[in-house]
């Protein structure tokens, strides 16, 4: 494979993947790898991106309304078909490659929040639903940095899905499909509670946003251009690590349909901010406390979606910017999901706050993925962009900030 003249061919679309940046070393580089771990060629390309969710934080698994976007860092592997059944997965960062039989479809208790059960729970699914499935070689490299709320796991979800497709499917996977299928590894075999929002902006790409209480999900896309606005999109890495927090990740969901079950109903996107209101004699004692203020969180903030999206739609950026700068401190005050209890490292919470105090009333700011730890998000007006970026990177260390740029597109083969 002449990996130059493959992106050469692909030059436009590889310009708007990625806002610009020259992606040749970095796809050479991941080819040459895949030549020395396999002794071949790869066939092609598969690339899936992160995503930054806007407004809607914890609104997915209640089937409730997100505004998310994919974003120009993803997860790019080289891939090509074997013969035996046997995904050979080698990912940058570790020395031996992930293994796997698809031929076993089984959930293997051992390989819980593991790369295997992802690997084994999207071959699974894909069968169950009628797809082929082989073994293939891959060699993987991520710009999305892992704890980053840009969902890293989401991705790797959505670029092994494609890579059956385009091995094996002739690309005739949907990407709203794929999300389905990347969710259900996720939550099956990897044994981790989610919605669907970060395997759908990942999968579908774009400024989108989603209504999960439709079956399948709504999707509209929205154009907007921010940088146009005079704003740069940005991530805040304030530390913290999400490995050994899926009990709290945990709580939210189940906390939340804790209320919905009080009520008579199975999730909450059933539930009005009056009728949550009106019961909470009944639900005092009945339900924590604490999933009850993050019941009042997912009312008011699946209606701030639809008053995001009304804004952007209106050219408002101002009230944009109130209903982003509102999600993140309903988040904050209600959702409690901006530090670990007990801990006396609250991150997040400090990162937030130095962004008021340097953004108030110019741009917005607000806790970005699923919380606990990892980033924040804020857009940022260009003339304060230097010194935002120089306070970050001086308190949570350098490269902290990172400034993305809206994909697109979401999950792509290049070949």
């Amino acid at each position: 494979m002449d990996v130059r003249k493959l992106l050469e061919k692909n030059a436009a679309r590889m310009d708007a993947l990625y806002a610009g940046v020259d992606q040749t070393e970095r796809y050479e580089q991941l080819a040459e790898a895949f030549r020395a771990q396999f002794g071949r060629e790869p066939a092609l390309f598969v690339s899936a991106p992160g995503r930054t969710e806007v407004v809607g934080n914890h609104t997915d698994h209640q089937n409730g309304k997100v505004l998310a976007a994919s974003v120009n860092l993803d997860t790019v592997a080289a891939v090509a078909p074997r013969e035996d059944g046997i995904v050979k997965l080698y990912s940058a960062g570790f020395e031996m490659p992930f293994v796997v039989d698809v031929a076993d479809d089984t959930v293997h208790e051992d390989e819980k929040e593991t790369t295997f059960a992802l690997i084994r729970g999207v071959a699974a699914r894909l069968k169950q639903l009628g797809y082929m499935v082989g073994g293939f070689d891959a060699s993987v490299t991520s710009t999305v940095f892992k704890g980053s709320g840009l969902s890293s796991s989401a991705a790797f979800e959505v670029m092994l899905v494609a890579a059956f497709d385009a091995l094996y499917n002739g690309w005739r996977v949907d990407p709203k499909e794929n999300a389905r299928v990347s969710q259900y590894a996720e939550n099956v075999f990897f044994g981790k509670p989610s919605g669907l929002l970060d395997q759908s902006a990942s999968a579908v790409g774009g400024l989108v946003t989603m209504d999960f209480a439709v079956s399948p999900a709504s999707v509209e896309s929205i154009a907007y251009d921010f940088g146009a606005k005079g704003y740069a999109v940005c991530v805040v890495a304030a530390g913290g690590e999400h490995g050994n927090l899926t009990a709290d990740y945990a709580a939210v969901p189940a906390e939340m349909k804790d209320v919905a079950r009080a009520l008579g109903r199975e999730l909450l996107c059933d539930v009005t901010p009056e009728e949550l209101m009106a019961a909470l004699p009944k639900l005092k004692n009945r339900v924590k406390d604490r999933a009850i203020l993050r019941a009042f969180h997912y009312v008011d903030e699946t209606r701030r979606v639809a008053d995001a999206v009304d804004a952007l739609k209106a050219d408002d950026l101002q009230g944009f910017f109130r209903a982003v700068i509102g999600s993140g401190e309903s988040s904050w005050k209600l959702l409690q999901n901006l530090h670990v209890p007990g801990s006396d490292n609250q991150e997040m919470p400090l990162a937030l706050e130095m962004s008021r105090r340097m953004l108030e009333g110019r741009g917005a700011w607000r806790i970005h993925g699923g919380g606990f730890a990892g980033t924040i998000l804020a857009f940022v007006p260009f003339d304060l962009l230097d010194g935002y970026r120089a306070a970050m990177d001086g308190v949570f260390g350098e490269k902290a900030t990172t400034v993305l740029a809206i994909r697109p597109e979401g999950v792509v083969k290049i070949d």
